[in-house]
């Protein structure tokens, strides 16, 4: 009878861990290495949030917050007042969206989403003004301080901040975040919409933080490097003041200036360290803001790459030119998507890896697809040397309500730009991917050329594709590149004409299927090798054909599909968990580097 019993005993045990193992398994579809920690992190995603504008004081307001949501809860579009939180127990962890994993939610669609936490302002803040900074929330956001309506804010990519200093107290205060967003593809929403491919995310996704500041403060700041008369061009945004500028090169001061806070200033760089992907020199850079009696309001600390990027003919054909010179942009399609964060890495090491990678596998050319990410990501850009090509989220029903649809388009296009202008790893804007909720592509290309000189424009990316819902634009005819996608390709990718260089803005995807390391659901791709070797064998050959067309059909940009899998795509260099390396990567590495070698030596 004991022996029964211990039996039964163990055979319930068994049943029990099953279950749990069972659960566990189906809530986390796809563990990444760093799923463990940022699922205990008290702070996930700590570390600073603006690397180009830091002050030393801040908090941030990461962690679990007090969560109502779903299409039943109150409507969260722009309320009047708070919802109460009575009754409700249920938590969050911000700054993971409530449709992943990580959130501690993992719902489907919310629409409505209300969002409460409290927080103390630290003693040494008294007497400073208290910003609120919100990195990005989709797409609709109010927001509450002590029951108090603060401000509001619509776009889902650009990041925003709002003063709460009058309606802070003494002790406790209460943070309420109102986010609304239904999905529904009359906003830029990329891959995050109806006719995305992947997991709808809403509300809140990026980093939330608290800044202490003096009344007359530096709200922004705008940097152009100009290498042709080696100077550094300055904007500071602020209250009428002094500003004083230097630079250095580590711990030695290299250069400094004054200006006027409003009004352009230049910062002169005697033989400037320029700044490339193979060696990415940043200066440091340091600003304070002064009033007229020469007491110092604020100062802040940021950096600058010192780099050109335009247009010229080499041996006769027009291809671009960093800091004067071709160099063959050989990259991934980039779409930083995360099996546990889907929008949002797990961590600050998971956001870097994706960079590194790229790097260690020879490539110097990263297309951020369809999304925007973290400062903290083009700041690993610029650090470590990668070009980055930053798409525009796609709107996708522009010919829908157009007075409200292609308005929130132009502005958060405009907010993204201003959002990332000082980052020297972007080198491309592109506004339109294959025709995907394209509207008077020409105009905008246009207007993104004028509004930002300083940088290349690929208005429509893969022109010669096109979705079945809507007519195609086509090729706008204006712009830097002439860019279509071949799948598989490269065969047939386009050639420059007389003002354009040539660009393959997407080819390759083909798939390897890894057992253990898919996104359950039917995978696909578009083509297929069946061992790790294979797939780096046709990769070679894929290479050495663009090599082929740079050298005689003046080809400039080769961009293959993708860094990773994502949901149903396996045409990644890696599985979606980032846990297996599709191909040899020290033979990719070779031949990547290989064919940038080349593009060097045509002159």
């Amino acid at each position: 009878m004991k022996h029964n019993a211990r039996v039964y005993f163990f055979f319930f045990l068994f049943l029990t861990f099953s279950a749990f193992e069972s659960l566990v398994a189906q809530v986390i579809k796809l563990p990444t290495r760093w799923t463990k920690q940022a699922m205990e992190s008290n702070v996930p995603l700590s570390e600073y949030p603006r690397p180009q504008l830091q002050r030393k004081d801040w908090m941030c307001l990461n962690g679990k917050w007090d969560y109502v949501g779903g299409q039943k809860a109150a409507s969260a579009l722009f309320p009047s007042q708070t919802i109460s939180f009575e009754g409700s127990t249920e938590q969050i962890l911000v700054p993971y969206c409530p449709e992943s994993v990580l959130s501690g939610i993992e719902r489907s669609q919310q629409i409505n989403m209300w969002y409460r936490r409290r927080f103390e302002i630290p003693s040494a803040w008294k007497g400073k003004q208290v910003i609120l900074h919100f990195d990005a929330v989709d797409h609709d956001a109010t927001i509450f301080v002590n029951g108090n309506k603060a401000a509001s804010h619509s776009g889902g990519y650009d990041a925003f901040s709002v003063d709460i200093t009058s309606f802070l107290k003494t002790g406790q205060n209460t943070l309420v975040v109102a986010a609304h967003d239904p999905n529904d593809g009359m906003m830029p929403s990329g891959k995050n919409g109806p006719r995305g491919d992947y997991t709808f995310t809403s509300g809140i996704w990026q980093t939330v933080w608290l800044e202490p500041v003096n009344k007359n403060y530096i709200s922004s700041i705008r940097l152009l490097p100009d290498l042709e008369n080696s100077r550094l061009k300055i904007l500071v945004n602020a209250g009428p003041g002094t500003v004083s500028a230097a630079a250095f090169d580590g711990q030695k001061a290299v250069a400094q200036t004054k200006g006027e806070a409003g009004t352009l200033f230049y910062l002169p760089i005697q033989n400037p360290k320029l700044w490339s992907a193979d060696q990415p020199f940043l200066y440091d850079l340091k600003i304070n803001l002064q009033d007229k009696n020469g007491n110092v309001t604020d100062e802040i600390v940021s950096y600058f790459g010192m780099r050109d990027i335009r247009l010229g003919k080499v041996n006769g054909v027009v291809r671009p030119l960093l800091n004067g010179k071709f160099v063959m942009q050989l990259g991934l399609l980039d779409q930083g998507y995360w099996p546990d964060g889907i929008l949002t890495a797990p961590t600050e090491e998971a956001l870097k890896s994706d960079i590194e990678f790229t790097k260690n596998a020879g490539f110097n050319l990263i297309r951020k697809h369809m999304k925007t990410e973290p400062k903290r990501f083009y700041y690993w850009a610029d650090k470590l040397g990668l070009l980055v090509w930053q798409d525009m989220p796609a709107i996708w029903y522009p010919d829908q309500d157009t007075t409200k649809t292609r308005t929130a388009f132009r502005r958060e296009l405009k907010a993204i730009i201003d959002d990332n202008y000082n980052s020297p790893s972007i080198i491309t804007w592109v506004p339109f991917n294959e025709n995907w909720g394209a509207f008077d592509v020409k105009e905008i290309t246009d207007w993104v050329k004028k509004y930002d000189p300083s940088r290349l424009v690929n208005g429509n990316s893969g022109f010669n594709n096109n979705p079945d819902y809507q007519k195609a634009y086509g090729d706008p005819g204006n712009g830097d590149f002439v860019d279509t996608h071949i799948y598989i390709g490269p065969k047939n990718a386009s050639v420059p004409d007389d003002k354009r260089a040539a660009s393959l803005g997407e080819f390759g995807g083909l798939g390897l299927f890894v057992r253990g390391h898919m996104w359950p659901v039917e995978n696909n791709a578009y083509g297929y090798e069946p061992t790790k070797a294979a797939l780096t064998d046709r990769y070679i050959l894929l290479m050495d054909q663009v090599e082929q067309l740079m050298k005689y059909k003046g080809l400039s940009v080769a961009i293959y599909t993708q860094t990773t899998d994502v949901e149903h795509e396996v045409n990644g260099l890696l599985t979606y968990d980032r846990a297996f390396e599709k191909m040899q990567l020290e033979r990719i590495k070779e031949v990547n580097q290989a064919v940038i070698q080349a593009g060097g030596s045509i002159k």
